[in-house]
């Protein structure tokens, strides 16, 4: 092979590698999902070798990261379910930032411990608890958005606060911590973006905030433990599990999971849906013509922002998929931003679709035993907030660049400069 030819190899190896490995690849997400495109058809099960990472398969085709999420003995998910740096990884379990949460789980443990909040989080419980707080949120912040005058930063000012209030109220903590409460969100989840990273580097970040979690959440549970409530603070500070309390890391990061998660998701699935509207000038004047669509629309702004963009499992044994062997003790990548764009499922994948039939197949809530515990109350969020805003808007467009957030795990819009005109409440 000549000179040029590896050179050109290596390049390419680069460019599909780092769409995994480095932030900054999702600032261009075209270029992004080019890559992930080409690599759906000729290298689905890209095995991934990348400096100062540990060797492991992206798995890149929807039907092959269903797979892999519906045989959770085979594929477990053990401590470390998100892709850090080997340096990250170190560095974190010697700060003291562990979290043992829902994530970390596997088996009988995962099963137990979902069962502490599960009532919590279905359906008919949601809509008896916090239906009529998630609407009275959605017209405070629709509100606000007129008070702005005309003009805001969507994705700072309004979709970052909109989620995290409600997830305030569900846990029942004050109004007041918010500041704290987003600081520590976007430390944690943010910890590779530069811009929200408070000046600290990744593993440093993500220790601050889980050290600042433990102890804000151990005085919550402090608190329910004394005069126990209504609220979910108070079913987790109480949770047991065979008759014995949840540990204290087990609560705390209870709380951080629900908290993190719960905010910082839907926050990137409504800047990136009103974005994708303003962006597709049809589907919104389809979507105020029909209100009835709104349900389905906010299925396709998740499948769209895909805001969980990877889960790490890790193979019990030696496992064929598709045409790739994988070994036992290797680690996949399921990457949920790829899946949500695979051809052989969503017909015309790259059109932002209101109307798209099959909106609901998308991965970003994950499926099977790990599908997410939020993902019913991320939906009434969403619906929530279009339907207070779409009959009041007269007219919306950006009125400057978008920003995204440069994050290989959770992200979306960071900035959506929005110029428009809303009218008063009726």
């Amino acid at each position: 092979m000549n000179e040029a030819a590896t050179t050109s190899e290596r390049s390419d190896s680069v460019l599909t590698n780092s769409i995994f490995t480095d932030p900054r690849r999702y600032l261009d997400l075209d270029s992004w999902h080019q890559t992930a495109a080409w690599l759906r058809k000729h290298d689905p099960i890209h095995r991934v070798e990348a400096d100062g990472f540990e060797p492991f398969y992206a798995v890149t085709r929807h039907a092959d990261v269903i797979e892999i999420e519906r045989q959770p003995d085979k594929f477990t998910n053990t401590m470390s379910p998100v892709l850090m740096t080997r340096a990250d990884s170190d560095s974190l379990r010697q700060g003291g930032g562990t979290l043992k949460t829902l994530i970390h789980m596997d088996g009988p443990e995962h099963h137990s411990y979902r069962a502490v909040t599960n009532d919590w989080f279905k359906p008919g419980s949601l809509r008896r608890r916090v239906e009529a707080r998630v609407a009275e949120l959605a017209r405070k912040y629709v509100d606000q958005m007129m008070e702005l005058g005309g003009e805001c930063d969507f994705a700072r000012q309004i979709a970052r606060f909109y989620p995290l209030q409600v997830i305030m109220s569900i846990l029942g903590v004050p109004e007041n911590d918010e500041p704290l409460m987003l600081e520590l969100t976007q430390n944690l989840l943010g910890a590779e973006d530069p811009d929200l990273r408070a000046g600290l580097d990744r593993a440093q970040s993500t220790n601050n905030s889980v050290a600042k979690f433990a102890e804000y959440f151990g005085r919550v549970t402090a608190a329910r433990r004394a005069n126990t409530t209504g609220d979910l603070a108070s079913t987790i500070a109480n949770g047991a599990i065979d008759d014995q309390p949840l540990g204290d890391l087990q609560t705390f990061s209870y709380y951080v999971i629900v908290a993190t998660a719960g905010h910082d998701t839907t926050s990137s699935s409504l800047a990136g849906g009103l974005q994708a509207l303003i962006e597709h000038p049809d589907q919104l004047r389809l979507l105020r013509d029909n209100p009835a669509l709104i349900d389905n629309a906010a299925d396709e702004m998740i499948r769209w922002v895909s805001p969980v963009r990877h889960f790490l499992r890790y193979a019990q044994e030696d496992f064929t998929l598709g045409t790739t062997r994988i070994h036992a003790g290797y680690r996949v990548l399921l990457s949920y931003l790829s899946a949500n764009r695979d051809e052989a499922v969503f017909a015309d994948p790259f059109r932002f679709d209101v109307t798209r039939a099959n909106a609901n197949q998308h991965l970003a809530f994950g499926i099977g035993v790990h599908f997410c515990l939020g993902a019913h109350l991320a939906r009434m969020e969403l619906r929530a907030f279009f339907r207070e805003l779409l009959p009041r808007l007269e007219s919306i467009e950006l009125a400057s660049p978008t920003e995204d957030i440069a994050a290989t795990f959770v992200g979306g819009p960071k900035r959506v400069p929005i110029r428009y005109r809303i009218r008063p409440r009726d």
